[in-house]
């Protein structure tokens, strides 16, 4: 008599089925692999509570656009943090360096009279400096990222101050920077990214679906692909509706309507950095070296490079964050980029499902994560005035997610996966 096997989740999924699909997956469950459950889980069930008990005030047009705006700086630090700790690796700086940035871009730009296109360069070069600066120290002479980052994490607090000068804070009064956050796109443009987004994806996914088969290879069934681009076309048809209604206060003032620009800017770095990560060998890579980075050397994968390289991509996108967060308040400050954005972007990488421990995460995870944080920060203050509820509720949302990620690593090991 021979004994059966059991079917890994690999295995379910290879068949092809929606039967196999939903297998494979609950097979992935219970073997650690919890990918991004917890972040959906937890923003449906935060967006619940805080309707219930604030519905004249949470659950409005208005909180929404807003609460979009409030999550889009946090969510770019997070995009970049997501290459460091694929590492295994950790940027404290990473706040501080998207306010030096900031700084840099506000001095140009009013006290100096640049173009802001000049400014903007000088911004991103400042992040890309930086990110070298501390990439050099880790990669090549060893030293802990977190020894590192801790420095420039300080370092950086007295080069803000010393950017922006005695004045203490610095006007913007650029309208295309300040439109970045404070600006919608017309209605009809935002059905036009609707069919833009959804289109793609579908092209996508159905071209690789012929492509496995035509070389063939194991592929989803097509009856799964479908369902899976009906949701997203589903969603996303709900949130460009949704936002496309007027949800101004006094509309005869002042009329919102429209998506946010900062949600289409946003889906256009999520593209770049997610082909970046999945379609190319630099991605490979990153993975492979965070997964075992004595491994992926002796596989002959430069690692001082790579880890380099992920520095450069984490600074600079916290470059980027610190434009936002210039165009957000119209101005920057020596607290730009302190406070608790740094703990916030890490804590939006790890919530959506990026390992601590390297290897594993997704920039698609930043923004799930992202949008749990911004939730926990816009509902809480509706609930309670005392800053010290909401402390400590931040931070057991955030050691529940690294709970979370150590448990999934422990269910993962015992599986043999």
């Amino acid at each position: 008599m021979t004994a059966t096997v059991p079917a890994t989740p690999e295995a379910l999924e290879a068949e092809g089925s929606v039967s196999g699909a939903v297998q494979g997956y609950v097979g992935r469950l219970r073997g650690g692999d919890m990918g991004a459950l917890p972040a959906i889980l937890g923003f449906v069930v935060l967006v619940v509570l805080f309707s219930i008990m604030r519905p004249n005030s949470f659950p409005t047009l208005l909180n929404a656009a807003n609460l979009l705006n409030q999550s889009a700086a946090v969510i770019f630090i997070a995009m970049g943090l997501v290459f460091v700790l694929l590492l295994g690796e950790i940027d404290l700086s990473a706040g501080y360096t998207s306010g030096t940035s900031a700084a840099v871009l506000a001095v140009l730009m009013t006290q100096h009279g640049v173009a802001w296109p000049i400014a903007v360069v000088a911004c991103l070069l400042t992040g890309i400096v930086i990110g070298t600066t501390i990439g050099l120290l880790v990669s090549m002479l060893g030293i802990p990222s977190f020894v590192v980052t801790l420095a420039a994490f300080l370092g950086l607090q007295g080069v803000l101050l010393l950017v922006i000068g005695e004045g203490g804070t610095i006007r913007i009064a650029n309208d295309t920077i300040l439109a970045i956050m404070n600006k919608n796109v017309p209605p009809l443009w935002g059905w036009v990214m609707f069919v833009i987004v959804v289109g793609g994806y579908a092209a996508l996914t159905l071209s690789n679906l012929a492509r496995r088969r035509s070389a063939g290879l194991a592929t989803q069934a097509p009856s799964l692909v479908l369902i899976k681009i009906g949701v997203l076309a589903v969603v996303i048809a709900l949130v460009v509706a949704l936002l496309n209604q007027e949800r101004a206060i006094n509309p005869t003032i002042k009329s919102l309507k429209g998506v946010p620009i900062i949600v289409p800017f946003t889906l256009v770095f999520v593209v770049v950095l997610t082909f970046v990560l999945n379609r190319t060998g630099f991605g490979r890579h990153v993975y492979a070296v965070g997964g075992n980075a004595e491994a992926a050397r002796r596989a002959g994968i430069n690692v001082t490079g790579i880890k380099l390289a992920c520095f450069m991509i984490g600074s600079t996108m916290a470059a980027i964050a610190g434009i936002l967060f210039a165009s957000r308040d119209n101005s920057v400050s020596p607290t730009t980029g302190g406070s608790q954005t740094l703990l916030f972007a890490v804590g939006a990488a790890v919530i959506g499902g990026t390992s601590l421990f390297g290897g594993k995460g997704r920039v698609l995870d930043a923004i799930l994560g992202g949008l749990v944080v911004a939730v926990i920060a816009n509902g809480l203050p509706l609930i309670t005035q005392k800053s010290g509820i909401q402390f400590v509720v931040t931070g057991l949302v955030l050691l529940l997610a690294a709970s979370v990620d150590a448990i999934s690593r422990r269910r993962a090991a015992v599986a043999g996966r």
